[in-house]
């Protein structure tokens, strides 16, 4: 086998069921190795779609995703997408292409430091310098990205590990006994034996082994049990659960889904963890959820830190029994120390609290409902405003609508301001694992890539892609890659001409709205332009007919996008996070 061979065989043995790159001469044979061995080569516009497409296969599945990008540009076109995953805590790895171990720092194409560059923002990088180390690096690199807290991982391999040594000699010149003249050409065939000798020494006996299998940081047992007697005395209880307690994939969502139902205490989901309890359920709480913290007598954050979501600590009363469960040392305390801190898997956690802790009904009775109350009046306040006439289309209208129209297999990616923050609060992710967005970096552009990777894990599944006017322009053109590979996700553009997000606050403060003003531009022309199909949607009277019409499209095996000219309306106004 050859490097690029031996590459792909590990991903083989690790599961890797798609490989996620923008291709290039420095990785083509890691192309033509995972082809070669059943893994699905997809390709995309931009490097960065390719690492967001693992982001999501990562999320959905619990096994990494991959890219693989080549050397210089096709490595810093990463940098946003891998910083994204870093901070959502996403397993993934990314194969860097480089130049030859032989001229690196002397003027190669694309030679830069890769390793100076990407170290920061990754858990793990590695630059291969032989053959025979590719498979137990990159073994290493899965194993990494995986456990404690997971993140993103990279392994720097070079051209002329890639390639058979027949062609990598060929590649560099080296001659024949009978081709060397004079004594400086002496010393460079020996220097370029001695450097192909190191190169592939050992590369024949070099093969891929098991797939890794990281452990699972659980808690003390203890830690289980006092949680369990604090959560029993309380009356007035909240959980918060986050992404963190879905990185067991989608048997072990079940299972926690499973268990907070049981444990009866009322529970907030935020970023992954959404449509974790189903549309609806007795205990799943959706709104007023900065009231209900201030109120709590007791509050576990599940994998959530103390950070910006939650105003860094202060929507938490302070006379409120504090526990947190993270992977996380540093966000276990991250601006408020607990009263209780678990360093340990969220959703294992909560599991086992659920089998020791015994809640009263009766005693968490008027708590519930009190909740249950807010939740319904804002629901109505919703209701209220989904049907005030705007400009165009309002945005409430058109998210009820899409709501109302949703498969019970739908998956929802959100890639926005202020149009996806607004679907946020009308849109239900059916089940677990079915809702995606950027985390705390707060990355716009994700869009295209999490809806290629979920559409790809879910091929059956209602696929929609919940797009800002502002954030469709970074990623539009992987309609290409959606029609290309035969993936028919729909998206819906809430064009407003704005950034409406930064607007709202900018124009209030600062009386000027320099540097938001967009143009409603025909993105549905410009789906059609390749190959997808083009939906536009500007009278409010149409709503219900443009929804059915992409469904039905997308039935077909069309790639569908919705241009959706919506109006103002003032329902986020000083909603702006910092």
């Amino acid at each position: 086998m050859n490097g690029g061979e031996l590459i792909a065989e590990v991903l083989k043995r690790q599961g890797v069921e798609f490989l996620f790159t923008l291709c290039g001469g420095h990785i083509s044979p890691i192309l033509v190795g995972a082809k070669a061995r059943g893994i699905q080569v997809v390709d995309v516009r931009h490097e960065a779609n390719a690492v967001f497409a693992a982001d999501s296969v990562s999320r959905m599945t619990g096994i990494p995703g991959v890219a693989a990008v080549t050397a210089g540009p096709g490595v810093t076109n990463t940098i946003t997408a891998i910083k994204n995953a870093q901070m959502a805590q996403s397993p993934l790895v990314l194969l860097g292409g480089a130049t030859a171990t032989i001229l690196k720092g002397r003027g190669s194409l694309q030679d830069i430091d890769q390793m100076a560059l990407i170290s920061p923002h990754v858990k793990f990088a590695a630059a291969v310098t032989r053959v025979r180390d590719l498979p137990r690096t990159l073994e290493r690199a899965f194993e990494i990205a995986q456990e404690g807290v997971p993140g993103p991982v990279f392994v720097e391999c070079p051209v002329d590990l890639l390639y058979d040594e027949p062609v990598v000699r060929e590649m560099f010149g080296a001659k024949s006994a009978s081709q060397v003249k004079g004594p400086a050409d002496v010393a460079l065939q020996l220097y370029m034996r001695y450097y192909l000798a190191k190169t592939f020494a050992g590369s024949r006996r070099a093969k891929a082994g098991a797939k890794v299998q990281p452990e699972v940081p659980t808690a003390f047992p203890a830690a289980v049990t006092r949680a369990a007697e604090l959560l029993g005395k309380a009356k007035r209880p909240v959980i918060v659960v986050g992404s963190q307690a879905t990185l067991g994939g989608p048997q072990e969502t079940q299972r926690l889904a499973e268990s907070l139902g049981r444990l009866g205490a009322p529970v907030y989901l935020s970023g992954m963890a959404r449509g974790l309890m189903g549309r609806e359920h007795d205990v799943w709480f959706r709104h007023k959820r900065t009231k209900a913290l201030g109120e709590a007598d007791l509050v576990i954050l599940a994998g959530v830190p103390n950070d910006f979501r939650l105003n860094y600590g202060l929507q938490i009363s302070r006379k409120a029994t504090l526990i947190s469960v993270n992977r996380s040392a540093v966000d276990l305390r991250k601006n408020r120390k607990p009263k209780l801190g678990a360093l340990a898997d969220p959703s294992d956690f909560l599991c086992r609290l659920s089998a020791e802790a015994s809640l009263d009904p009766e005693t968490l009775r008027p708590w519930l409902d009190r909740l249950r109350t807010r939740d319904g009046d804002r629901n109505a306040q919703i209701d209220e405003q989904s049907a005030v006439e705007t400009e165009l289309v309002n945005p409430l209208a058109l998210c009820q609508s899409l709501e109302d129209n949703l498969a019970d297999d739908s998956i929802l990616v959100a890639d926005g301001g202020d149009f996806v923050a607004t679907a946020s609060y009308i849109m239900s992710p059916r089940a677990p694992l079915s809702w995606l967005d950027p985390g705390p970096f707060g990355t716009l552009g994700v869009g295209a890539g999490f809806a290629l990777g979920a559409k790809l894990c879910r091929p059956d599944a209602e696929v929609w892609l919940l797009y800002g006017d502002g954030s469709a322009g970074y990623t539009i053109p992987e309609f290409d890659s959606f029609v290309r590979h035969g993936l028919p996700v729909i998206a819906v553009v809430g064009n407003d001409a704005s950034w409406a997000q930064i607007a709202r606050d900018q124009v209030e403060i600062l009386k000027d709205d320099v540097g938001t003003v967009l143009a409603r531009t025909d993105y549905h022309k410009v789906a059609e332009g390749f190959g997808a199909k083009g939906l536009l949607l500007d009278d409010p009277a149409n709503i219900e007919s443009t929804i059915a019409e992409a469904k039905t499209l997308a039935a077909q095996g069309h790639p569908v996008l919705i241009n959706a000219h919506i109006g103002k309306t003032e329902f986020r106004k000083g909603s702006i996070s910092m």
